[in-house]
C-alpha cells in the first residue's frame, strides 16, 4: 500500500472535468460512480475514514485526463451504532474517454495488480458495450448478486426541468438549507434516514469542501417538532447544465407522507433557477426494490441507463 498513490481532492476534480466531458457526448458512457456528483459526494462522505485504502492511476494525453481508476481495498469501517463492518472484497470506480477506449485494458491490468488476492468487483456502464468485452476478456463474470428481483444492479433516472410542478408539504412542515440548519442537523438528518452509517461531522465537512457543493442546493424537510425528516444534496454540472441528486432520504418515521416528494420538485425548481435544464438521480432497479424508483418515475423521471456489475473471484487468480 505504501507504494501506491491515493486519491486526493485535486484528483477528484480532474475525475469530475472527465465526466463532464464524457457528458457532453457520451453520458449514457459515464459509470455509476464516476459523475459529477457521485464524485465529489463518494470522495467528500469518505476519504477522512477509508482514503488510506483508496489508491488510484491517472491516464493523460495531452495533458488532459483520459481515464482514471479508483481501488477501494479491503478495510474496516465503523458505523454509527457502533458496529464495525469488515469489507472484504475490492471495487473499482473508474472511467475512460470514449475517444481513449484502448485504455480499458490498461486500467483493467492495473485493477487486477493492486487487488490481487481478492474477490474484485466493478460496475461498468451496461451501455459500454466495448469495456464489457474487455472486462469479459480479462476473466471478469456478472456479479450473481445483481441477477433475479431482489439483485443489487443501479440504474440512472433522467428527465427535463421544463415543466416542474408547484411542491406541497404537509401542513406544519417546511423546507430548510443546510447552510440555514446547520452541520449538526444536516449530518442527523442523512444518519436518521441511512443508519447505520459511517456518515460523520468530519465527513460532512469533507462534503462542503468538494468541488461543486452548495449549501443553498443541499435542501432539508423539516417536521413542525425541529426533525430534520428528509434531506437532499443536489450536484449542479454548470458546464452541462444537468443537477445530479445524490444521496435521497427520510427519516423512517416520516417516510410516505410525501415529503421526499416535495423536496424533489422544490429541488428542481431550484436548480433551474441556478441554470440547470436537466436532472439525474440513482436508484436500484431490479424489480423487487420498487419503493425510491416509483418516487422518481412519480415526479418524472425516466430510466436512461444502468450499470452491469461484474466480478472476479479471488480463486481466479
Amino acid at each position: 500500500m505504501t507504494s501506491l498513490e491515493l486519491v486526493t481532492a485535486a484528483d477528484v476534480r480532474l475525475m469530475q472535468d472527465l465526466a463532464q466531458r464524457v457528458t457532453a457526448t457520451r453520458p449514457e458512457l459515464v459509470n455509476s460512480d464516476a459523475t459529477f456528483g457521485e464524485l465529489a459526494w463518494n470522495w467528500g462522505a469518505g476519504h477522512a475514514v477509508s482514503g488510506a485504502s483508496w489508491p488510484r492511476r491517472l491516464w493523460f494525453s495531452g495533458g488532459d485526463l483520459v481515464a482514471w481508476g479508483w481501488a477501494r481495498l479491503p478495510r474496516t469501517v465503523r458505523l454509527s451504532d457502533g458496529s464495525v463492518k469488515d469489507v472484504t472484497s475490492a471495487y473499482l470506480a473508474y472511467q475512460v474517454h470514449p475517444d481513449h477506449a484502448g485504455l480499458v485494458d490498461e486500467v483493467i491490468d492495473w485493477y487486477d495488480a493492486t487487488a490481487a488476492g481478492v474477490e474484485r468487483t466493478v460496475l461498468p456502464s451496461a451501455a459500454d458495450e466495448a469495456a464489457l468485452e474487455r472486462w469479459a476478456a480479462h476473466g471478469y463474470v456478472t456479479d450473481p448478486s445483481s441477477l433475479g428481483d431482489t439483485g443489487s444492479w443501479t440504474q440512472l433516472n433522467e428527465r427535463d426541468l421544463t415543466d416542474v410542478e408547484q411542491p406541497v408539504l404537509p401542513d406544519g412542515f417546511r423546507f430548510r438549507t443546510a447552510d440555514e440548519a446547520g452541520p449538526e442537523a444536516a449530518v442527523r438528518a442523512h444518519l436518521d434516514a441511512w443508519a447505520p452509517s459511517a456518515y460523520t461531522i468530519e465527513a460532512y465537512q469533507g462534503v462542503r469542501r468538494t468541488a461543486g457543493y452548495r449549501g443553498d442546493l443541499h435542501i432539508l424537510a423539516e417536521a413542525p417538532d425541529g426533525t430534520m425528516a428528509s434531506s437532499t444534496i443536489m450536484w449542479l454540472d454548470e458546464v452541462n447544465g444537468t443537477a445530479e441528486f445524490e444521496p435521497v432520504g427520510t427519516h423512517p418515521d416520516y417516510r410516505r407522507r410525501g415529503l421526499a416528494r416535495a423536496m424533489l420538485l422544490y429541488g428542481m425548481r431550484l436548480v433551474r433557477e441556478a441554470g440547470a435544464t436537466h436532472a439525474t438521480v440513482a436508484c436500484l432497479g431490479a424489480p423487487g426494490h420498487p419503493q425510491a424508483r416509483e418516487l422518481y418515475y412519480g415526479v418524472g423521471f425516466r430510466r436512461f441507463t444502468r450499470d452491469a456489475p461484474l466480478v472476479r473471484p479471488a480463486t481466479a487468480d
